[in-house]
């Protein structure tokens, strides 16, 4: 499992990427590439999301990590890793899809808050654990979840803001996920791409501040 998450470890910040279509969803990406941040979750609410991922590896190959995130069928899993996804993630942790999703290969990351839940993501073999929605408990929230589970990779999504990237990282955080406060639904809708990639590269302070 070491060797499966050493990219995703190194790489510390995800992208969680809505957009509106894929075209947008190119010129966000690329937005958030150049602030410093190259890991990106392509989300199913994208339309095309297999295309938009392939092309996003056409271009940058293994200078970014880009993978498949809001993963609700074994279909939509199946298509995310023909499209080349390195890693997949799920909101929540259904056996049957957890299982097509581990089929595949890919890195996989599947959604939990309660402990129950991770344990029932643990148990079905995940590669991390995806804390969501992360800002209901913070990182007060992961650092409890580290009691009984004090070698789980655990990867907090939702509430995620450079501010506060170090608490989640001292928390005990794999990595993170980042949506609203780094891929910015108003920025993206009107097509601000300079201030994406300003988000991104508070992100990335935020990222050295933290390891450093």
């Amino acid at each position: 499992m070491t060797d499966r998450l050493a990219r995703v470890r190194e790489t510390g910040v995800l992208a969680v990427l809505r957009a509106p279509s894929p075209e947008i969803a190119l010129d966000t990406a690329e937005a958030i590439i150049r602030g410093g941040i190259p890991g990106i979750e392509v989300t199913y609410s994208t339309p095309d999301a297999p295309a938009v991922i392939r092309e996003l590896i056409a271009r940058h190959g293994d200078a970014a990590v880009i993978g498949a995130g809001t993963v609700t069928t074994i279909e939509q899993a199946e298509a995310a890793a023909d499209a080349g996804a390195e890693f997949l993630v799920s909101p929540g942790t259904l056996p049957d899809l957890t299982r097509a999703m581990i089929d595949t290969g890919r890195t996989v990351m599947t959604g939990a808050m309660t402990p129950t839940e991770v344990m029932t993501a643990l148990a079905l073999g995940v590669d991390v654990v995806k804390i969501f929605p992360a800002s209901l408990g913070g990182p007060g929230y992961l650092g409890a979840l580290r009691g009984p589970f004090p070698d789980a990779p655990l990867m907090p999504t939702g509430g995620v803001s450079p501010e506060n990237l170090p608490d989640w990282f001292a928390a005990g955080a794999v990595a993170v996920g980042a949506g609203g406060d780094l891929a910015n639904t108003a920025s993206i809708r009107a097509s601000d791409w300079d201030d994406i990639t300003r988000r991104a590269a508070r992100f990335a302070d935020a990222l050295t501040a933290a390891r450093g």
